[in-house]
């Protein structure tokens, strides 16, 4: 990318999260005490972005289909669980400091390359070392003292009970895929599936990363939409390819181009020693292509690890084969912060209009997917301090709210109102008027304007036409 080109992105997430502030979508975490690095809060806005991201994958996943089922597990498991999983002695990512300026890194953030590339198989996975290339230096400083990579567990420690002490050690899960596999033996009793199906779980996860970054894109809380489909041994590949598809479907389905979409597969020596197959699902971001899910086929190692652990059972009878084996597992895994940051980055957009008195200025406006808009419809009276006007759009924004996430909005004048709502991404707003109420002729009594976000058309609608009319919007609106 060019200087030009890395300055124009720059700037274009500057603009992305300062409309964030402006318009309630995130705030940084604690903002009034100097904020805290690695944690952010959703506003108003925001928080209806992410419910409604997570609403239509729970929809999609698990509750369109007949083959998925859903569990809530907890944030706080027993440490066995990460023992089994590896997480405890394996989850680490190469911490590198610089001894001039004493600034933190992870060591891939300093060479450029990946992780995996830097790893040197030294045995077990807790006698993992890192080599940095030479020559690299500190880009806050440039000196180069810097210190040799050395592990650093990326789990946050918390205590249970009253005393902090070894035997009460726990630990804020840094994945929801876990508690699934835990869980595994349970779930299949109570749910009657037979294989293949699978367990879905959406959830906050936690992990103490050395150097958050990219605004939300790598916290240190975040949420995990995960889901661990189980699958005969043998059919894994099939099973791999079958939801990469699907996801990279889903991902068109709530608003993110294609052209912006790209898979990464993972290559024979970047793969975890237990997987078959692992593919990322990618989205240009203006900081660069990055990582909005990994799709891996894990075979039978979580399932192993844990019947090895707990000393439980967790084969599956085939009644069909008349045998028993350990489920493999194919695992879409999604991050629902990087998909809300990929939404926002992908439907900012700026235009020049001609404004209301005559010149021409620039509209701001978040061209989200209706689907994950988060305020489907914005009602306006023409003017506040007309009672009458107040009066009927009281009534028609109750009549609207049932059916949509609706919002009430009376304040400065008409087209400040439509910009605020562009700005928010709303994709319909109604204004109610002195021909709503027919003081200007009566064939226009009891209708409203419509007015369209992406076109800004206004088209004179009926009001008992209103709710049929955005719901075939909304049901048909191109995703």
């Amino acid at each position: 990318m060019s200087a030009m080109a890395e300055t124009k992105q720059s700037g274009l997430m500057e603009k992305i999260v300062a409309l964030c502030k402006r318009r309630g979508f995130i705030f940084q975490s604690s903002e009034i005490y100097g904020g805290i690095n690695g944690f952010w809060d959703y506003g108003p806005a925001g928080a209806e972005l992410k419910r409604n991201i997570k609403d239509a994958w729970w929809n999609d996943v698990v509750r369109s289909r007949t083959d998925v089922v859903g569990i809530d597990g907890t944030i706080i498991t027993h440490p066995r669980v990460w023992e089994a999983s590896g997480h405890t002695t394996a989850f680490t990512d190469p911490m590198v400091d610089c001894r001039a300026c004493k600034k933190r890194y992870r060591a891939d953030q300093l060479s450029g390359e990946t992780g995996k590339a830097l790893v040197v198989e030294m045995g077990s996975a807790a006698e993992k070392t890192v080599k940095l290339p030479k020559g690299i230096a500190c880009p806050a400083c440039g000196s180069k003292d810097l210190t040799e990579p050395r592990p650093f567990n990326l789990m946050f420690k918390t205590y249970i009970g009253p005393v902090e002490e070894e035997s009460s050690v726990s630990y804020l899960r840094p994945e929801t895929a876990q508690i699934i596999f835990a869980q595994f033996q349970n779930v299949l009793s109570v749910s009657r599936q037979k294989l293949p199906f699978g367990i879905a779980q959406i959830g906050k996860a936690f992990r103490n990363e050395i150097n958050p970054r990219n605004f939300t894109f790598r916290s240190r809380e975040f949420e995990q939409m995960e889901l661990e489909f189980f699958v005969k041994p043998g059919t894994d590949a099939k099973w791999h390819e079958y939801w990469v598809k699907e996801r990279l479907k889903w991902y068109e389905s709530i608003g993110l181009p294609k052209d912006k979409l790209s898979v990464y597969n993972y290559k024979k020596d970047e793969l975890a020693h237990y997987a078959s197959a692992c593919v990322d699902v990618m989205f240009e971001f203006p900081f660069g292509v990055q990582e909005l899910e990994g799709i891996a086929s894990r075979g039978d190692f979580d399932l192993s690890q844990h019947q090895k652990f707990s000393g439980k059972s967790m084969e599956y009878f085939d009644d069909e084969a008349k045998e028993r084996y350990i489920p493999h597992v194919v695992e879409p895994s999604a991050g629902v912060d990087r998909i809300a940051l990929a939404l926002l980055c992908a439907a900012y957009d700026e235009e020049t209009v001609t404004g209301e008195n005559g010149k021409t200025e620039t509209r701001v406006v978040m061209r989200f997917a209706p689907r994950v808009a988060p305020v489907k419809v914005a009602v306006f009276p023409l003017l506040r301090n007309k009672p009458p006007l107040v009066e009927k759009a009281r009534e028609i924004f109750k009549l609207l709210q049932p059916q949509f996430t609706t919002e009430w909005d009376d304040r400065g004048n008409i087209g400040k109102r439509y910009r605020y709502q562009d700005e928010q991404g709303t994709p319909w707003c109604v204004t109610i008027d002195f021909e709503t109420l027919g003081e200007k002729g009566s064939e226009l009594k009891d209708t409203v304007t419509l007015r369209d976000r992406d076109t800004m058309k206004q088209d004179r609608v009926k009001i008992d036409e209103l709710v049929p009319l955005i719901s075939a919007k909304l049901r048909n609106s191109p995703r």
